[in-house]
C-alpha cells in the first residue's frame, strides 16, 4: 500500500511534462508560420479535391 503514492505523482508528474512539452511546441510551431489558413493557399486544396472526386464518379 505504501508504493501506490508514489505511482500517482510519477503518473502525475509524466502528465504534467507532457502538458509543458506539448505548450513548448505548440508555442514554436505558431512562431514558424502564421496562424490562420488564407484564402490564396487553401485554394490549390480545393482545387485537388475537386478534380479527384470528379475522377472518382
Amino acid at each position: 500500500m505504501g508504493g501506490k503514492p508514489d505511482i500517482i505523482r510519477a503518473i502525475v508528474l509524466i502528465f504534467a511534462v507532457g502538458l509543458v512539452i506539448t505548450g513548448f511546441t505548440s508555442l514554436q510551431a505558431s512562431e514558424d508560420r502564421p496562424a490562420t489558413v488564407t484564402e490564396s493557399s487553401a485554394a490549390p486544396v480545393s482545387i485537388y479535391m475537386a478534380t479527384t472526386r470528379s475522377e472518382f464518379r
